[in-house]
């Protein structure tokens, strides 16, 4: 069942952390599970739950927000399962409400993860399902950050919740899956009233406190030097400013310390893994006080680790453009002439490693059909320019 309340957002309030409150939210959610309750029903509960407080803890805030949550939670189960028609299958669990009395100190909070990344979903209903069970955001939040109707995304998590309502809570889960989950969120960027990108942060943050894993922290590391450069990506117009351009002055240098000093960390333990590599290129770029110093001949040899550990041709057509700056463009079109040309940005590596090589025309006809084919509208309004660019270059 879907509760209503749960799919409105709550509003705003200073008199309450909502960032606070949506850390105790899988730690909730772990113990009504515990206790008995069916994932789906209680994780509709937890959402009641989390609405009333942020309707009535500004005037009387809990002195145990956790247990008070618990204790609300717990009661909204109980009557939607009251309701339900499947209550004599459910009596022996509702006869009493637990007893008053300490909050059990089990942290469920990895388990959860693990169920809203299992891979029976689909990488969109897992990332959904995430965002609300682990996350504390409400349907419509993720609705808004997303852009799509309110009734669509709850119909998304409700099949989401379906699918894993058999799966047993205490099976172990991939911690891999888990990290495309919460890359995938950390990739959406902002949207809506709910920064995704922040998000994903706080909840990897969250996911290294339950877990000792060195990916975890290369994903960590690797969204503190990305998010870093965010306010320079973009112009004060909304077009997109390349990395090369961008003013690094307006990076932020507290994250890029924090992502380097988690990555070091992380490299230290000889274990690894794709998005350590990731981090290692991520950190070399922030590294450099310009682009012209950049140290390419290192990030090739990082593409090469990664393409070992993935074999994806996505890293390859990456590689293709640092192999390009390390070793001349015509070294990347070679590299890249091995490559599928209907993958994702092919044409628009293309089209800037033929102009690095002076081929204006062929670049302006490739930069303007890869605008075609772009992802989204910012991106295809900067690969227009570009092509405009050159354009206007080979007219004078």
């Amino acid at each position: 069942m879907t509760s209503s309340k749960a799919s409105s957002a709550p509003a705003t309030d200073a008199g309450v952390d909502e960032a606070r409150l949506r850390s105790l939210t899988p730690k909730v959610l772990g113990i009504l599970v515990r206790r008995g309750a069916d994932f789906a029903t209680a994780e509709d509960a937890v959402q009641d739950a989390l609405v009333e407080a942020v309707r009535t803890w500004p005037a009387d805030p809990p002195r145990d927000p956790q247990a008070w949550l618990v204790t609300v939670s717990w009661r909204r189960f109980l009557d939607a399962t009251r309701a339900d028609t499947a209550r004599r299958r459910r009596e022996d669990l509702v006869d009493e409400e637990p007893a008053p009395g300490p909050v059990p100190a089990a942290d469920d909070t990895l388990q959860l993860y693990f169920l809203c990344a299992h891979p029976s979903l689909t990488p969109q209903s897992a990332v959904a399902l995430t965002l609300r069970a682990v996350g504390g955001l409400t349907t419509r939040q993720i609705a808004q950050a997303y852009l799509v109707p309110e009734a669509t995304m709850a119909q998304r998590i409700s099949r989401a919740k379906r699918t894993v309502a058999d799966v047993r809570f205490d099976q172990p889960g991939d911690v891999a899956t888990v990290l495309r989950v919460l890359y995938l969120v950390f990739n959406e960027g902002y949207s809506g009233d709910v920064d995704l990108a922040a998000e994903a942060i706080r909840l990897t943050r969250q996911l290294a406190t339950t877990i000792d894993h060195p990916e975890i922290a290369g994903l960590l590391a690797l969204m503190l030097l990305h998010h870093a450069r965010r306010a320079a990506r973009t112009a004060p117009d909304g077009s997109l400013i390349p990395l090369a351009d961008q003013d690094r002055t307006r990076w932020n240098t507290t994250m890029i310390a924090e992502g380097v000093e988690i990555l070091q960390a992380a490299l230290a333990r000889d274990r690894l893994g794709e998005f350590q590599a990731q981090a290692a290129i991520a950190a070399l770029h922030a590294d450099a006080p310009t682009a012209e110093d950049t140290d390419w001949v290192q990030i090739v040899e990082w593409y090469d680790e990664l393409a070992n550990l993935t074999d994806s041709p996505i890293v390859r057509l990456n590689r293709a453009v640092a192999l390009g700056e390390a070793d001349g463009p015509r070294a990347g079109l070679a590299a890249l002439a091995a490559l599928d040309t209907s993958l994702p940005r092919h044409t628009a590596v293309a089209a800037y490693l033929h102009e690095r090589d002076g081929d204006l025309a062929t670049a302006a006809r490739l930069y303007a059909k890869a605008a075609h084919k772009a992802p989204n509208l910012a991106e295809r309004d900067h690969l227009t320019r570009q092509a405009a660019r050159l354009n206007t270059r080979r007219a004078r």
